[in-house]
């Protein structure tokens, strides 16, 4: 009987592991300018305001229409789901080269700092398709934050 009981037990804990970690995905902000609140509701107060689309963020939790996330900086808050989108951008977390193609033995043709924003237009395996600013071309998904990909 005591079997039976420590292996429900053990089943129960891991499928809520799992519906806690499905939770977490990447998302980004989908306007210019957006309110990141204490809690989850407008009657809490703006903690932070973030002014840059695109950026991406890491959805924690959610209650209702209201999404926990945590930025780059670890700086976390409530945002409503209206202002969020599905992830389309990446930051580098160290100095990166885009190539022209995906391969390692493709042309480099620039040196991304650390800290980029790039846009992703398209990932295969281990490289995604990205543009910035004045360049588009593919980088490795290694050492980079806004995709699970």
């Amino acid at each position: 009987m005591t079997k039976k009981i420590i292996i429900w037990f053990l089943c129960l804990s891991f499928l809520n592991i799992q519906f806690l970690i499905a939770d977490e995905k990447f998302l980004s902000l989908k306007k210019s300018k957006v309110n990141v609140r204490y809690g989850p509701g407008l009657d809490f107060p703006i903690k932070y305001i973030y002014s840059k689309i695109n950026l991406p963020v890491k959805q924690i939790d959610k209650k209702e229409n209201w999404r926990r996330v945590i930025f780059l900086d670890n700086n976390s808050g409530w945002i409503h789901w209206s202002q969020l989108k599905p992830s389309n951008s990446i930051i580098t977390m160290k100095e990166k080269i885009l190539f022209k193609s995906p391969s390692n033995f493709s042309e480099p043709f620039v040196r991304l700092d650390k800290g980029r924003l790039l846009i992703i237009k398209k990932c295969e395996g281990n490289w995604c398709k990205v543009k910035t600013s004045n360049y588009t071309g593919w980088i490795k998904n290694k050492n980079v934050w806004g995709s699970s990909k």
